[in-house]
């Protein structure tokens, strides 16, 4: 705990670094401006974890801190004589990395909210509630359902979806619906660590060259075990009982659902196959799906505008993707590529990974990824130019992806059920659970290393 202390005390403190071949900063770490620019991204961020109590939108703070960031690297940039060329072409190096992922994930959203707006989820929703399983058959159900389906939508999207089904069947049982939120969360994060498609933290890993797509699903079994401890002892603690009968009705999805949900896994193979195959980035083949998407919409329009239908307008989709998650990654794609660009992702590397070892450096960053959300540490991490084989890049793949599981502030799936649950599933209830998470945190990191060591 004290080296930990150290170096992230010397973020602020420590004076300026040498400035290493591979990663052109300014090393200008140690100079007042410098500092400051530090402090803005920690009042950012603080903004960013309250958002549950301000209820101001999280993208807001960080795009914030990152013009503001930039303005003082700007101003560096000049007073060290660095020409305005490099400075540009870092700054594009940001632009793209954001471009490249904003794309692929407004792709994902977008075909989530077609499944959605055709009744897929719901129908899903209404199956499970009619079906009357006890509370304990429902947390394995909820929870493996949350998993596999968090695999290829995020985390987020996820335990919302599932997260409903909890709440109707466990109106009349407050205790189900907090163990059941905390076991969502779990699977969420734990099944968006084995698939790049489950993750913005995967997905980046993937982009960036450091895996290949069918690498990741070596985190399978750790993935597996990251769930399944915490969900055992959680599981002996659900209430055996039924829930009260309920009139549900069933509910038909709309036409063409089924075909948008096959769409979407050919989308999915048309990423991969242009990443494998062509070596061109996996956006493009996401793009490509967009667009089929685009054509079977407009079909789908006119049917329905002959039939006298409501229609399916796909932009209404694209304009119910969650901006505020894109706009946030900018905020935090910008604000942490500034502070690289001063230095601080040098002297984070030199300090945690130089000094503690890959491994030691990659479990901490899970533990600060319960803290701090996972794509910030993760962008930096992978702007440290760190020399690592696979195993290490699937090892912060996993403790980035579950970490932060350990509070329910850790991930976008913990905070936005606080919210769902009508106070039923806290902060404190889902701390009740840490230690055993915890347990499963540490035996997914062994498991890791007894498969893939």
């Amino acid at each position: 705990m004290l080296r930990l202390l150290l170096i992230l005390a010397g973020l602020l403190f420590l004076p300026e670094i040498a400035m290493a071949e591979e990663i052109k900063n300014l090393g200008l770490t140690g100079t007042e401006r410098g500092v400051y620019t530090v402090l803005i991204f920690i009042v950012a961020y603080g903004f960013v974890m309250t958002e549950e109590f301000t209820h101001l939108r999280k993208s807001k703070p960080v795009i914030f801190a990152a013009a503001v960031i930039w303005a003082h690297v700007a101003i560096l940039a000049q007073e060290a004589g660095v020409p305005s060329e490099e400075l540009h072409k870092s700054f594009e190096h940001d632009l793209k990395e954001y471009a490249e992922l904003m794309l692929f994930l407004l792709v994902a959203m977008t075909y989530i909210n077609a499944m959605a707006e055709r009744n897929v989820f719901e129908a899903l929703r209404s199956w499970m509630i009619r079906k009357q399983f006890g509370y304990k058959q429902l947390f394995w159900i909820t929870g493996i359902i949350t998993f596999f389906l968090s695999a290829v939508a995020d985390n987020l999207t996820s335990a919302l979806l599932v997260g409903a089904v909890v709440l109707a069947v466990g109106a009349d049982n407050e205790k189900f619906v907090s163990i059941g939120f905390v076991n969502l969360v779990i699977a969420a994060n734990a099944g968006g660590a084995f698939c790049p498609f489950g993750d913005i933290t995967t997905l980046m890993v993937w982009q960036a060259g450091y895996a290949e797509f069918f690498d990741f699903f070596k985190l399978f079994i750790p993935s597996v075990v990251n769930y399944a401890v915490p969900a055992f002892f959680m599981w002996q603690a659900v209430p055996d009982e039924q829930p009260k009968a309920t009139d549900e009705l069933a509910v038909e999805m709309k036409p063409g659902a089924l075909v948008i949900c096959g769409l979407f896994g050919l989308t999915i193979v048309s990423a991969v196959s242009f990443k494998q195959f062509l070596h061109l980035p996996p956006f493009m083949g996401m793009m490509l799906g967009l667009s089929v998407l685009m054509l079977y919409g407009h079909s789908l329009h006119v049917r329905y505008s002959v039939e006298g239908g409501d229609g399916f307008d796909i932009f209404n989709k694209v304009k119910n993707a969650e901006w505020d998650t894109l706009l946030f990654f900018f905020g935090v794609v910008f604000a942490v590529g500034g502070l690289g660009y001063i230095g601080y992702l040098e002297l984070m590397s030199v300090g945690m990974y130089d000094g503690l070892g890959a491994t030691t450096a990659n479990i901490l960053v899970g533990i600060i990824s319960a803290i701090v959300d996972n794509i910030p540490v993760m962008f930096a991490v992978l702007n440290m130019s760190l020399d690592m084989d696979l195993y290490q890049w699937l090892l912060v793949t996993l403790t980035a992806g579950v970490g932060g599981s350990m509070l329910s502030i850790g991930s976008a799936a913990g905070v936005a059920l606080m919210g769902q649950s009508n106070h039923k599933y806290t902060f404190f209830s889902h701390l009740k659970w840490t230690p055993v998470i915890a347990a499963g945190y540490i035996a997914s990191i062994v498991t890791h290393y007894l498969i893939n060591g």
